[in-house]
Protein backbone atom coordinates (compact mmCIF):
# COMPACT_ATOMS: atom_id res chain seq x y z
CA UNK A 1 0.00 0.00 0.00
CA UNK A 2 2.83 2.39 0.84
CA UNK A 3 6.15 2.88 -0.91
CA UNK A 4 8.95 0.55 0.05
CA UNK A 5 12.01 1.63 1.99
CA UNK A 6 14.06 1.71 -1.22
CA UNK A 7 11.87 4.38 -2.81
CA UNK A 8 12.06 8.10 -1.98
CA UNK A 9 9.46 9.86 0.14
CA UNK A 10 6.30 10.76 -1.73
CA UNK A 11 5.53 14.42 -2.27
CA UNK A 12 3.85 16.44 0.45
CA UNK A 13 0.75 16.76 -1.72
CA UNK A 14 0.52 12.98 -2.19
CA UNK A 15 1.09 12.50 1.54
CA UNK A 16 -1.75 14.88 2.42
CA UNK A 17 -3.97 13.00 -0.04
CA UNK A 18 -2.99 9.70 1.60
CA UNK A 19 -3.81 11.06 5.08
CA UNK A 20 -7.15 12.42 3.81
CA UNK A 21 -8.04 8.98 2.40
CA UNK A 22 -7.18 7.34 5.71
CA UNK A 23 -9.26 9.83 7.68
CA UNK A 24 -12.17 9.38 5.25
CA UNK A 25 -11.99 5.60 5.64
CA UNK A 26 -11.93 5.95 9.45
CA UNK A 27 -14.90 8.32 9.36
CA UNK A 28 -16.81 5.82 7.20
CA UNK A 29 -16.08 3.08 9.74
CA UNK A 30 -17.27 5.38 12.54
CA UNK A 31 -20.50 6.04 10.64
CA UNK A 32 -21.10 2.30 10.13
CA UNK A 33 -20.34 1.52 13.78
CA UNK A 34 -22.66 4.30 14.96
CA UNK A 35 -25.41 3.05 12.66
CA UNK A 36 -25.08 -0.50 14.00
CA UNK A 37 -25.21 0.74 17.59
CA UNK A 38 -28.07 3.16 17.02
CA UNK A 39 -30.27 0.59 15.31
CA UNK A 40 -29.39 -2.07 17.88
CA UNK A 41 -30.23 0.11 20.85
CA UNK A 42 -33.43 1.31 19.16
CA UNK A 43 -34.66 -2.19 18.30
CA UNK A 44 -33.44 -4.17 21.32
CA UNK A 45 -33.69 -1.63 24.14
CA UNK A 46 -36.76 0.21 22.79
CA UNK A 47 -34.98 3.54 23.15
CA UNK A 48 -35.95 6.58 21.07
CA UNK A 49 -33.62 7.27 18.12
CA UNK A 50 -31.82 10.15 19.81
CA UNK A 51 -31.19 8.13 22.99
CA UNK A 52 -30.03 5.19 20.88
CA UNK A 53 -27.59 7.46 19.06
CA UNK A 54 -26.37 8.88 22.37
CA UNK A 55 -25.75 5.42 23.82
CA UNK A 56 -23.97 4.25 20.66
CA UNK A 57 -21.80 7.37 20.63
CA UNK A 58 -20.89 7.06 24.28
CA UNK A 59 -19.99 3.39 23.99
CA UNK A 60 -18.02 3.94 20.76
CA UNK A 61 -15.89 6.63 22.39
CA UNK A 62 -15.33 4.56 25.52
CA UNK A 63 -17.36 6.76 27.86
CA UNK A 64 -19.89 4.09 28.83
CA UNK A 65 -23.64 3.61 28.53
CA UNK A 66 -26.16 6.28 29.43
CA UNK A 67 -29.50 4.48 29.59
CA UNK A 68 -30.19 1.30 31.56
CA UNK A 69 -30.92 -1.78 29.44
CA UNK A 70 -34.42 -3.15 30.11
CA UNK A 71 -34.01 -6.73 28.83
CA UNK A 72 -31.45 -9.49 28.68
CA UNK A 73 -31.27 -9.15 24.89
CA UNK A 74 -30.52 -5.45 25.18
CA UNK A 75 -27.85 -6.15 27.80
CA UNK A 76 -26.22 -8.76 25.57
CA UNK A 77 -26.27 -6.37 22.62
CA UNK A 78 -24.76 -3.60 24.77
CA UNK A 79 -22.01 -5.97 25.93
CA UNK A 80 -21.08 -7.16 22.46
CA UNK A 81 -21.35 -3.66 21.03
CA UNK A 82 -18.96 -2.42 23.73
CA UNK A 83 -16.45 -5.15 22.83
CA UNK A 84 -16.84 -4.37 19.13
CA UNK A 85 -16.47 -0.65 19.81
CA UNK A 86 -13.20 -1.06 21.68
CA UNK A 87 -11.67 -3.03 18.83
CA UNK A 88 -13.17 -0.72 16.19
CA UNK A 89 -11.84 2.38 17.96
CA UNK A 90 -8.32 0.97 18.02
CA UNK A 91 -8.61 0.06 14.34
CA UNK A 92 -9.85 3.53 13.40
CA UNK A 93 -7.03 5.26 15.26
CA UNK A 94 -4.50 2.93 13.64
CA UNK A 95 -5.98 3.61 10.23
CA UNK A 96 -5.66 7.36 10.72
CA UNK A 97 -2.13 7.24 12.15
CA UNK A 98 -0.65 4.67 9.75
CA UNK A 99 0.39 7.10 6.98
CA UNK A 100 1.92 9.53 9.48
CA UNK A 101 3.90 6.84 11.29
CA UNK A 102 4.99 5.32 7.97
CA UNK A 103 6.28 8.65 6.69
CA UNK A 104 8.14 9.29 9.95
CA UNK A 105 9.81 5.87 9.91
CA UNK A 106 10.52 6.13 6.18
CA UNK A 107 12.21 9.49 6.69
CA UNK A 108 14.32 8.10 9.53
CA UNK A 109 15.39 5.21 7.33
CA UNK A 110 16.37 7.54 4.47
CA UNK A 111 18.40 9.71 6.85
CA UNK A 112 20.05 6.59 8.28
CA UNK A 113 21.12 5.39 4.83
CA UNK A 114 22.56 8.77 3.86
CA UNK A 115 24.85 8.83 6.92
Amino acid sequence: MYESRFKPLISRRAFVHRVARSVAAALALIAVALAIGTVGYHKLADLPWIDSFENASMILTGMGPVSPMPSDGAKLFASFYALFSGIAFLGMVTLMLAPIVHRFLHRLHIEDESS
